[in-house]
């Protein structure tokens, strides 16, 4: 196997290379002005390792994979099109009402509290821009008007002639009968050839979204509609310096669903947090492999700390409505919790608590962290580390990105120790304590949220930043075994690797399995076995388009399904695509019975309220070879080994420990599988720091992976 993936963060880009049976990854600082720039340099690491030219190696792999912060930068950024919008008269009002919550969406909890003083985001279309059209469908998709074509043609040549550079269309009840939107995209390609010069791209609502739920649609279109042109062109500048460097086979993109696909079927809005969405893919891939059972995927980086959640069974949480910047959207999206915590993170004195904050602001890549010497004067997560003493100032990335201690401390000293009245140590360890704290709070907020017990998890750390705070973290939430994997620092760029090609469609529906008052069973099997054949359809055609074989497309049925009107829904991943009878059904009513106990307690469940389906998901996808993880199991107690000699030691600070530490350090290269650290300690490579604090055991495992161990965990874990 031969193949590149890349992860572009705020801060960094990662990169991981398959060659054969070698492994390398490499990182560089983000290039936001042309990411291929980054790309480029990151790879070109990779090649020095392999003693190969870029050429060699795009003009060898299977496949080159890419994951992108480009969307979400975008809107951060308002950096889009004027968009002419076309609605079914007498809803042009749907959009600016955004359902009288959009003062509140997308903003943290602190923001929510203080509604009187929140804003409503800058619109991605003015009111101005969007023109109603005569036509109606009912709920059952039946024509109730038929389309003004006239009219249609009106509004879309006022909208362009008032500048609009993309029309998105979002018609009432379109999901269930497209047909009005379709002919609105033909009579638009008639006043506006694509082969004209300046033609008007067009976004239909009900390709973008499949689901009920008139604003979310919509919302969803105008996303993509506003990123369309930004991710056109830069995807397509990335796959044309891939040209250039003899790569000849269609560029892969990352999906948020948890799947990949080709550029020509990917809608930008599937690109929004690909990234981390990666890095939860590499995460279920390791735990089934390794049969970790249930884990907390957490990737730190230098702008954000994502959280997302793997469980046993093969089970995926989604996002069926996600929050992407300010604006809710309907689309399958892998479930992840998103914090303004990272090594750039800014800290800052809360006047209001007396207290030190931490982020969301980020110092980011360019000017970065105060100590990258490069102009920034914030003091940041990193320059708090580096103050206490965790990073060696001449070696932090390889030794690519020299550290200025003294401009970590006078940052530092000016953001917090007059207001504070301590010194630059105590700030450090305030800033250091405050972004530990944050991250197990969102942590611990996200498990309990979704009925689980952090104890019963092991923690995947990984990112650049995630090795060295992992501990602090695990603390405060009374987790005793943290996993650093493999690769740990490029670990969502692994995952990247691992996806395979996937295509999601689902259908929003009213489907009772058991209703309660008559105790009467679903026996309706021809509509649930048409709507999953329907689907099943539609992702086929998907892969089709993209060459793969009909004989290697696999699907997966799952439904989303509840006790009665309860709020709270399960996902159930059911083997059996097709009901028969009512044993069929019991089966899946069996199933769900037994995901919800086990999510929220044996004895929970409540078949006297009603089972129903909300939603039915089919996705379709294809199998590509993947990284093999060997057993990274920590050894057995007695067969665990002394370390060898320190390499050298460094004078550390510890929250919760007066005084400093004597630390050792040793190189991560030097650490044999099986090998047992006693914290304090401090293993350091290229790309990542792994800080054992106080009362933990470091113990490392086959290919570079790297245990955190406490308490009653050292002994037990095997």
């Amino acid at each position: 196997m031969k193949r590149v993936s890349v992860d572009i963060g705020g801060t960094f880009t990662d990169c991981f290379v398959v060659w054969g049976q070698d492994y390398i990854q490499a990182k560089a600082l983000t290039t936001h002005h042309n990411l291929a720039m980054g790309f480029n340099e990151a790879l070109g690491k990779a090649c020095k390792v392999l003693g190969l030219e870029l050429e060699d190696i795009l003009s060898s792999v299977d496949s080159v994979r890419y994951a992108t912060t480009l969307g979400t930068n975008a809107l951060i950024e308002h950096k889009g099109p004027k968009i002419g919008m076309l609605v079914t008269a007498g809803y042009e009002a749907t959009v600016p009402l955004s359902r009288a919550r959009g003062y509140g969406e997308g903003l943290d909890n602190l923001g929510q509290q203080d509604m009187p003083n929140a804003r409503r985001p800058d619109p991605l279309v003015k009111a101005h821009m969007i023109r109603g059209v005569r036509e109606r469908v009912d709920f059952t998709g039946k024509l109730v008007m038929a389309l003004d074509e006239e009219d249609v043609r009106k509004q879309i040549r006022d909208l362009v002639d008032l500048g609009a550079q993309i029309i998105v269309v979002a018609l009432v009840n379109a999901v269930v009968n497209p047909g009005h939107e379709l002919r609105i995209q033909e009579i638009l390609l008639d006043e506006y050839p694509s082969h004209l010069l300046g033609a008007i791209p067009i976004i239909l609502s009900h390709q973008v979204a499949g689901r009920k739920g008139e604003y979310v649609r919509a919302t969803s279109a105008i996303v993509d509609g506003y990123l369309h042109s930004t991710m056109y062109h830069a995807l397509s500048a990335l796959e044309q310096n891939l040209r250039a460097h003899s790569y000849d086979k269609p560029m892969l993109v990352i999906h948020n669903s948890g799947g990949m696909a080709q550029l020509n079927s990917t809608d930008a809005l599937q690109t929004i947090h690909s990234g981390p969405v990666s890095g939860i893919g590499a995460s279920e891939h390791l735990a089934m492999q390794a049969g970790l059972g249930n884990v907390v995927a957490t990737d730190m980086g230098g702008t954000s700390y994502d959280i997302g959640i793997v469980v046993e069974g093969g089970i995926k949480h989604y996002d069926f409505n996600p929050v992407i910047d300010r604006w809710l959207v309907s689309v399958p999206m892998v479930h992840l919790v998103t914090l303004g915590a990272g090594g750039g993170s800014v800290a800052a004195y809360d006047r209001m608590y007396k207290t030190v904050k931490v982020g969301p602001e980020s110092a980011g890549s360019d000017p970065g962290p105060a100590c990258y010497d490069r102009g920034g004067r914030n003091a940041t997560v990193t320059d708090a580390d580096l103050v206490l003493g965790y990073l060696d100032p001449a070696n932090y990335a390889g030794g690519s990105i020299p550290l200025n201690p003294r401009r970590a401390r006078a940052a530092i000293e000016d953001a917090l120790c007059d207001d504070l009245d301590v010194d630059v140590l105590q700030a450090a360890k305030l800033i250091r304590e405050k972004v530990d704290d944050n991250m197990a709070n969102g942590l611990f907020t996200e498990l309990r949220a979704r009925g689980y017990d952090p104890k019963d998890f092991t923690m995947l750390a990984y990112g650049g930043n995630g090795p060295l705070h992992c501990c602090g973290i695990a603390q405060n939430l009374n987790i005793d075994r943290i996993l650093a994997p493999p690769l740990s620092s490029v670990f969502s760029a692994v995952g990247a690797g691992n996806m395979h090609q996937l295509h999601i469609h689902e259908q929003s529906l009213y489907m009772v399995l058991y209703d309660s008052n008559s105790r009467h069973i679903f026996d309706d099997h021809d509509r649930f076995n048409a709507i999953v054949a329907d689907l099943k359809e539609r992702g086929t055609q998907d892969l089709l388009r993209q060459g793969v074989p009909l004989a290697e497309i696999r699907h997966s049925l799952e439904l989303d399904m509840r006790y009665g009107n309860q709020l709270v829904q399960t996902t159930a991943v059911v083997p059996n695509h097709e009901v028969h009878g009512p044993a069929d059904v019991l089966a899946i009513i069996s199933q769900f019975s037994n995901d919800y106990g086990k999510r929220f307690g044996e004895g929970s469940q409540a078949p006297e309220a009603g089972i129903r389906i909300n939603t039915i998901r089919v996705a379709a996808y294809v199998h590509h070879e993947t990284v093999r993880f060997e057993d990274i199991k920590p050894a057995p107690r007695e067969a665990r080994k002394a370390p060898p000699p320190p390499a050298g030691h460094r004078t550390c600070h510890f929250v919760g420990s007066d005084g400093a530490f004597d630390t050792p350090v040793w190189s991560r290269e030097a650490i044999e599988p099986g090998v047992e650290i006693h914290g304090p300690a401090i293993i350091a490579s290229d790309v990542t720091t792994f800080l054992v604090d106080p009362g933990w055991t470091f113990v490392a495992a086959r290919q570079g992976a790297s245990w955190f161990l406490r308490g009653a965990a050292v002994e037990r874990l095997n």
